[in-house]
């Protein structure tokens, strides 16, 4: 597919004003330079594909280039299945960005750390984790300065080789810019540069044993890559200032700028990958793809297709801060997507058996379309048999007065075939459950044949009891309830989780069509919803499916208000 820009004729938001008036005034010779920078400890969500949609909208509004980087500078938790998968996922979102690895430039950082050294600006600490914390001191509270941050320059000199050269033991030192500890901002507080981490790396295996912090190394991959703007989420903006004085530090020419945006949360979600992590360990879902999470792999199996979500991502605005999208929006889009491309199929979830006794004890090949109104999808043949099944929903015995579907005496037409009339009602004779019906069919009142001399209020949904497949099907909701808090941890996820977030209808009868349905395909099930086969579950002997979304719309489009940012 070919990956579009953003839609409502290009507006102007802050972040494209940035970079218009900064190319204008020349503050950079190059073009702009954008780039995503996960880290390959886990999977992308959409919150990753909002962040995505954001810089590479930018660099191709104004000519310029994206990349995608793997921020894999700590060996512990970093994984060649991680960047295999967030790679599959750009792939399929349209992307091909140009890939580099923060892992490559592990000889270049260690070069400015140690430039630093020598101007004075860093220092080797010999504080643990839980002093240096302490040292830190509080919002309100300045910090206090190491023992250690008056050392001579050659003596830091000579510690940091050592830590280079594996002398020392894991988080036994690191390497601290020498700013300001009485900073009101914390991280200006002589943040860590450089920690001794013993482990192995999933791609330089132990050619390194000290590994630079994200704070000082995401800068300078910045800078060797000419990125000209670096667009992060808004958590990030207290960080600016550490990014700046790296940059200023170091000499850079042209140095990249920090500019922040608001995260896309969206109700009823969860978006955080900690969460997410959470809920897949203690088996809350069925793995990272589970159809209820928002991770990129989730979605596709659940049946979204690239083409939906980034019809939704267009049309959100660029957040100054964190923001809480209606899932009925992102449902809206994905919905208008599939309507362009699915299939129509015939579907009962809870079958009640239908007998027309005065049909032939034959079959009929009925012609209905692939999808309603578009003569160019086609046709398909619906087997059409004696015995068959309605929704049990569709037949009422004693029917309310609002009730237009089948009752006794009462006349309905089967979609694409005849009218039928409900002549008898057969019972449980214990438990008073109605078993089947009895029918006769009108001949004369084929689809298509012409005839009009009566109507009828109601046109049910059917499937061939000789020739349906049975399936499993699987209807999705918000995966926390709607009163759902989350806190910033210890998460009572059996309080926030929504216990209906999974449906599992395991009678459904659906046409023969289906029986070759394939994975890369949707299917509208006639009144019930977008449909798709589950990829991990589903087999030949029993099919799943999986409900992508419902045909109800219930998102109503907003007056859009100026951007007053």
């Amino acid at each position: 597919m070919n990956y579009e820009g953003t839609s409502k004729g290009e507006a102007e938001h802050f972040l494209s004003r940035v970079i218009k008036e900064d190319m204008e005034s020349g503050v950079y010779t190059r073009p702009v330079a954008t780039r995503f920078p996960p880290e390959p400890n886990g999977y992308l969500h959409i919150g990753s594909a909002y962040a995505i949609h954001v810089n590479h909208t930018m660099a191709l509004r104004f000519g310029g280039t994206f990349n995608l980087r793997f921020d894999d500078t700590n060996p512990l938790k970093e994984d060649q299945k991680y960047v295999d998968a967030i790679k599959e996922d750009i792939e399929w979102l349209g992307l091909q960005p140009e890939i580099y690895f923060g892992s490559d430039y592990a000889a270049e950082i260690l070069e400015a750390a140690t430039n630093l050294i020598r101007k004075g600006k860093a220092y080797v600490c010999d504080l643990t984790p839980e002093q240096i914390t302490a040292y830190r001191g509080t919002l309100t509270e300045p910090g206090r300065s190491s023992p250690y941050r008056e050392r001579t320059i050659e003596e830091n000199l000579s510690l940091f080789r050592r830590m280079e050269a594996g002398e020392f033991a894991t988080s036994s030192r690191v390497l601290r810019a020498k700013i300001d500890m009485g900073s009101p901002n914390i991280n200006l507080r002589d943040p860590v540069l450089y920690r001794i981490i013993h482990a192995e790396h999933y791609r330089t295996g132990n050619a390194w044993c000290i590994y630079p912090m994200y704070d000082f190394a995401h800068p300078i991959q910045d800078m060797i890559e000419g990125i000209t703007h670096s667009l992060c989420s808004a958590e990030f903006k207290g960080h600016r200032p550490l990014y700046e004085w790296v940059l200023h530090e170091l000499g850079a020419v042209e140095p990249p700028k920090q500019r922040e945006f608001g995260r896309l949360n969206i109700s009823g979600m969860v978006t955080s990958k900690r969460y997410l992590r959470e809920l897949v360990e203690l088996g809350y879902v069925d793995g990272w793809d589970d159809p209820r999470l928002p991770t990129l792999r989730g979605l596709r199996r659940r049946g979204v297709t690239p083409q939906g979500l980034l019809r939704f991502l267009r049309e959100l605005d660029v957040f100054r801060n964190n923001s809480l999208v209606d899932s009925a929006m992102m449902d809206h889009y994905i919905r208008q997507d599939l309507k362009e491309r699915c299939y129509n199929v015939m579907a009962v979830l809870h079958p009640l058996k239908v007998v027309l006794t005065n049909y032939p004890d034959e079959e009929e090949r009925l012609l209905l379309p692939h999808r309603e109104g578009d003569e160019a999808m086609g046709v398909r043949e619906v087997p059409f048999t004696r015995e068959l099944f309605i929704e049990r929903e569709d037949f009422m015995e004693e029917p309310v007065p609002s009730f237009h579907r089948l009752s006794p005496g009462k006349e309905v037409r089967l979609k694409g075939a005849y009218f039928i009339r409900c002549d008898h009602v057969f019972k449980d004779e214990t438990t008073g459950d109605i078993l089947e019906i009895h029918c006769t069919y009108d001949p004369l009142t084929k689809s298509g044949s012409g005839f009009n001399a009566r109507k009828v209020k109601s046109t049910l949904h059917w499937v061939s009891a000789e020739h349906g497949i049975k399936a499993e099907l699987h209807l999705y909701q918000p995966l926390l309830k709607a009163s759902a808090v989350l806190l910033e941890s210890d998460n009572d996820w059996t309080e926030l989780a929504n216990p209906n977030s999974l449906i599992t209808i395991e009678g459904a009868i659906l046409e023969p069509s289906m029986r070759d349905a394939v994975p890369d395909r949707t299917y509208q099930f006639i009144r019930h919803g977008y449909f798709c086969v589950d990829s991990k579950f589903s087999m030949h002997s029993r099919p799943v499916f999986n409900r992508i979304v419902s045909l109800k719309d219930s998102w109503k489009q907003p007056e859009r208000e100026p951007d007053g940012s």
